[in-house]
């Protein structure tokens, strides 16, 4: 099932003989080893010998080791230097800091330094709220972590998980013009995490939490929500959740199928399977199915934690038992956010017809994505060389951008779910959803204006979400519309 990514991208510099069959000779050993050459250039060139540089895809380290083994293996070939372009992109960081101001002159330096900041500190220790406007607060979020749960790597550190967090903050950068910045503490005590946000909220408009292992993570966010005036955030959970849903929303459109005649299995109960399970239920399916990986949560395991009982408690209204294979026989939803492998074609296969299968274990699924599709009519993952990926960045960028032009101060469940419905109607709204399309592109420029649109209108105004057909599409949600902090113009400003 893996094929040969740019995750895994290498350049090759080999030194070959100024022969007409070297070039063909160097593709085609490329080629038997099953990487995908991306780019052939000639670099250098003289009367002995040439230098070739080859771009290609590889499968995994391993595999870009084994490339460069059987290219220094040819006759008369010599490999000088391999350089991973993914290490390349990660040199000295992702991010940087500029200035918005010009400072050019001593006139410059006076207003934006001192003596002229001076008057601007005072407004605001007379009015801290004046913070919001005249400082980097109202457009920015803290990304935070303590390491404990990195994508897949799992409990990796602070350090480790850095190159994560600047990704992170480039893409709020990138897709919604959110200054954010990674925070990655030194410790994995909750007490500790939760004080460190605290003494840090007086800089950001937000905290984005990343990769903060459960159930801390729950514990984590609950009490920084009720201690801060800013929202707060945990990615894994939510913004898995939003985008899920709106996925789901388009899929039950494709196979006609109403949410409220529907049995949902969610597989795996951590960060995000038990945010999918709470904001789901919003939408009144016909009954949740939880497992991991003792089997079906129900109310009488004897393995059962508190989170697990909590779970119990809002799913499972049979009282099924059994296997993950039991839980699927006669489903008409699989959504998986555990581990690769777990789904057989059997499994799909005894699904209810026009079955819809999310397998979102990254990098690889529950299930062989083409397996799936012999028997399920709409099969999303978390990858981006298959259709329907469901990625985090469809929800996070426009939602922190709609809750700071709001300038809010919690996040309830009707602004995701209405940033959901926003996702969702990118594509719905403009009529174009089928099996292979139930999401926008991560690139679609459309996406993080109608999120911050959406977040911002239910923020302000309090309005609800309204459910409808095929899992509830919002009332009014208008897809493209630009959210005010997409513009310069501060228009609360009065200076």
């Amino acid at each position: 099932m893996p094929v040969p990514g740019p995750g895994y991208s290498i350049t090759v510099r080999v030194e070959a003989p100024p022969s007409a069959d070297a070039a063909g000779d160097l593709t085609t050993a490329v080629g038997r080893t099953g990487a995908v050459i991306t780019a052939f250039d000639v670099v250098e060139s003289h009367s002995d010998r040439i230098v070739v540089d080859i771009t290609c895809n590889s499968l995994s380290a391993d595999h870009a080791e084994d490339i460069t083994e059987v290219l220094e293996a040819l006759p008369g070939m010599h490999v000088r230097k391999v350089s991973d372009r993914t290490f390349l992109v990660h040199l000295g960081g992702k991010i940087e800091v500029n200035s918005k101001v010009a400072l050019a002159n001593r006139d410059d330096l006076s207003r934006a330094y001192t003596p002229g900041v001076a008057r601007v500190c005072t407004a605001i220790a007379k009015n801290p709220d004046d913070a919001r406007r005249l400082t980097v607060k109202r457009s920015s979020v803290a990304v935070l972590t303590d390491g404990s749960a990195v994508l897949g790597l799992g409990n990796i550190g602070p350090e480790a998980a850095l190159p994560v967090m600047e990704g992170k903050a480039a893409l709020f950068k990138k897709f919604a013009g959110v200054n954010a910045w990674p925070v990655c503490l030194d410790t994995q005590d909750t007490e500790e995490i939760i004080r460190a946000a605290e003494l840090l909220a007086p800089v950001y408009g937000g905290i984005n939490l990343e990769d903060i292992a459960a159930p801390r993570c729950f514990e984590i966010e609950a009490r920084l929500r009720e201690k801060l005036n800013i929202p707060v955030f945990h990615d894994d959970q939510h913004g898995t959740a939003i985008v899920v849903l709106g996925a789901l929303r388009n899929a039950l459109r494709v196979v006609d199928k109403d949410l409220s005649d529907c049995r949902v299995v969610v597989c795996g109960v951590g960060a995000a399977g038990s945010a999918i399970i709470r904001l789901l239920r919003k939408k009144d399916p016909a009954d949740i199915i939880a497992v991991d990986i003792d089997g079906i949560v129900h109310s009488e395991r004897q393995d059962a934690d508190e989170h697990l009982r909590s779970i119990a408690e809002q799913t499972n209204a049979e009282e099924r038992t059994g296997t993950l294979s039991d839980a699927v026989r006669g489903a008409d939803v699989f959504i998986g956010v555990s581990a690769p492998n777990l789904l057989s074609e059997d499994d799909v296969a005894a699904m209810n017809d026009d079955a819809i299968v999310f397998a979102l274990a990254n990098p690889d699924p529950e299930v062989d994505p083409l397996v799936a599709q012999r028997h399920a009519t709409v099969v999303a993952t978390g990858r981006s060389d298959y259709p329907n990926q469901i990625n985090n960045v469809l929800a996070f960028p426009g939602f922190f951008r709609g809750l700071l032009d709001a300038h809010a101060h919690d996040i309830t469940d009707d602004m995701m779910l209405a940033a959901s419905n926003a996702i969702a109607d990118v594509v719905d709204g403009n009529d174009r959803v089928n099996a292979s399309f139930i999401v926008p592109s991560v690139f679609d420029t459309t996406v993080a204006p109608a999120v911050a649109d959406a977040v911002r209108r239910v923020a302000v105004s309090g309005e609800s979400v309204t459910p409808a057909a095929h899992g509830g599409a919002a009332g009014g949600t208008v897809v493209g519309a630009v959210a005010p902090g997409f513009a310069e113009l501060d228009e609360d400003a009065d200076i």
